[in-house]
């Protein structure tokens, strides 16, 4: 029995030792990202010699969204004979290609690909866009988002840095008022952008590339292999796979782009899961090439590794409740220090996605939302369900793994209603001779 007691204060110890590590993360993200010296980003360079850019839009089932954002890409300042959209309608039943067509009709520079053969899932979606693609820069944007006129462009600037290898803009809600679910993740979004990947840019550690809103350069993820066809999270497993080979992934904050977040717990829950599955899969396969890659130095290190960890977290906590429970049975834990370990571990991570409470705070009050501020205690349920569905995504991640099986992918819903008004409205702003069959250098450059 004294082994048991043990081990269980061991592993109790433990938990303690991670929650200290990463709340002190995320303290000295916060603190600096409120007081400390905010590091600037590419957008003011002014230089004409700009690059091919091709954006490519992954969509399965989008028929609701898939002229939102096709009219708003067909908005963008940009040259027009350094642009191109190819739409990937990948194996959908609905209306998707359809749209498609039809955008394409009206804009030369939009050029559907329509895949009915080969895995269905954005990994293998991107890979054959790629090959057909003519720019040197890949921006990605997923089918639910509405990127602003002069995106394109900022994100694409960066490039001139020869060290660059990608480049990630921020993600905001536009369904925040639907319901208490999506004001929540609206608070979610804006402590991990407006703090946590500004701080991580700021301290020259480890920005994270997230599959959207964001651009990379073709060549070198070409010569990477392209994207792992299995793994759900491309987004996590490229950043790695630049950073460990020596290139840089930056943050630009003020490029902002706005999606549609889940508006039903059960959406959420399913996309939490992918994302722990396909975070887990990533870590498995790069922890190691993290603390043995030539370039980068100790603190890339350590942030990329308890980066890596992170979906972790949840586990662990959820293993340390259930050790202080046992140990609180077994008499060998009071109930005062019971209470006070159980209140450690559950406010690390009780306010936000895998984020503490000063986070989210901070990233509200930066964006002059104070009065969000006051929705904070919903997120004790919030602490619940994410460590419930992470544990049970990263679970399933390492089972996959040691048994060789591999997770489909799944979309997330959408809810957005079909907006005609939207979609003329752009479409009449964009009556141009290239419009009306002029073809790709008719009408002015950059008033597209």
């Amino acid at each position: 029995m004294a082994l048991v007691v043990l081990i269980l204060k061991a592993i109790m110890w433990t938990t303690i030792g991670v929650m200290v590590v990463y709340a002190t993360r995320h303290a000295l993200f916060t603190l600096g990202r409120l007081r400390g010296r905010q590091r600037l980003y590419y957008q003011d360079i002014i230089d004409s010699d700009l690059p091919f850019v091709t954006v490519l839009v992954p969509m399965h089932n989008e028929g609701a969204v898939a002229a939102d954002i096709l009219a708003a890409l067909a908005d963008t300042i940009y040259p027009s004979e350094l642009f191109e959209v190819i739409p990937i309608n990948d194996h959908s039943d609905d209306n998707t290609g359809e749209v498609l067509d039809e955008y394409a009709e009206l804009y030369s520079f939009i050029r559907p690909l329509h895949r009915t053969e080969g895995p269905r899932g954005k990994p293998p979606a991107l890979n054959e866009a790629m090959r057909l693609a003519r720019g040197e820069i890949i921006v990605v944007f997923d089918a639910d988002y509405l990127p602003a006129r002069g995106l394109i462009r900022d994100l694409a600037v960066c490039f001139k840095d020869p060290e660059i290898g990608g480049v990630m803009g921020r993600v905001i809600p536009m369904n925040t008022p639907r319901n208490l679910l999506t004001r929540l993740l609206d608070m979610e979004r804006s402590g991990g952008y407006q703090v946590d990947q500004q701080a991580r840019y700021n301290f020259g550690l480890v920005p994270q590339y997230g599959g959207t809103v964001g651009g990379f350069r073709k060549d070198v993820v070409l010569s990477l292999g392209g994207f792992h066809p299995h793994i759900l999270t491309e987004d996590t497993e490229l950043t790695f796979n630049l950073f460990v080979r020596g290139w840089k992934v930056i943050y630009a904050n003020r490029l902002e782009c706005y999606e549609e977040s889940p508006e039903e717990w059960r959406v959420r829950a399913r996309q939490i899961r992918r994302w722990a599955m396909g975070h887990t899969q990533t870590m498995l396969g790069y922890m190691r090439k993290v603390f043995t890659s030539p370039f980068l130095n100790f603190k890339e290190k350590m942030d990329g590794a308890l980066l890596l960890f992170v979906y972790m977290v949840p586990i662990v906590q959820l293993i340390g409740i259930l050790d202080g429970v046992a140990l609180f049975f077994l008499g060998e834990m009071t109930l005062r220090e019971g209470i006070l370990f159980l209140l450690f571990v559950v406010v690390y991570n009780t306010f936000g996605n895998l984020a503490p409470f000063y986070q989210i705070a901070a990233g509200s009050l930066l964006d002059g939302g104070q009065d969000r501020i006051k929705l904070l205690p919903f997120f004790l349920f919030n602490y619940v369900f994410n460590m419930w569905t992470i544990s049970g995504g990263v679970a399933s991640a390492i089972v996959h793994r040691f048994t060789g099986r591999w997770v489909d992918w799944r979309k997330t819903r959408r809810y957005r209603k079909d907006r005609p008004s939207f979609q003329i409205q752009r479409d009449e702003r964009r009556k141009t001779p290239r419009d009306s069959g002029g073809g790709p250098d008719a009408g002015p450059e950059l008033e597209r």
